[in-house]
């Protein structure tokens, strides 16, 4: 009886390009969000053919104008940092040793969609107040991982 191979299935919208395929595969088994650098260099590991860096970044453009990634930043660094979109957020624990990042299982702050009264200017007590819905956050803990912690 033959085996029958496991079929890839990438979402519509896309033309899927043998690159493309590749960088989504890469961004799938990715354990935290990657840099367009770290995508490029994983490529060219995996790939017999050459390809520049501009055709990661195009493909990345893709991705987000398709809303099949999270483009964000880590806070403190500027390095922008691409992972596919989830159905729900991603918050990550962040070592300040060897710079690990370790995805928090839940979300410790639950604010979306909340209505907050807020000051326009922080702790000004006369300054004219507005209302202000949250629709999403961003959340990074910092502190020293259990291998770091044992190093101390």
């Amino acid at each position: 009886m033959e085996e029958k191979r496991k079929v890839e299935e990438y979402p519509a919208g896309l033309k899927w390009t043998k690159q493309r395929k590749r960088v989504y595969q890469i961004l799938k088994e990715a354990t935290e969000p990657l840099s367009a650098a770290q995508i490029y260099a994983r490529m060219e590991s995996w790939e017999q053919e050459k390809y520049a860096i501009s055709t990661v970044y195009r493909i990345l453009a893709a991705f987000e104008e398709n809303q099949l990634l999270e483009k964000t930043t880590w806070m403190g660094e500027g390095t922008i940092v691409y992972e596919l979109r989830h159905s729900s957020h991603v918050h990550y624990a962040v070592c300040l040793d060897c710079h690990r990042r370790i995805p928090l299982e839940q979300c410790p702050l639950h604010m979306t969609g909340a209505h907050l009264h807020v000051s326009e200017e922080e702790n000004h007590p006369h300054s004219p107040a507005e209302d202000f819905t949250v629709v999403s956050h961003k959340i990074e803990l910092y502190g020293y991982c259990k291998d770091c912690q044992a190093k101390h």
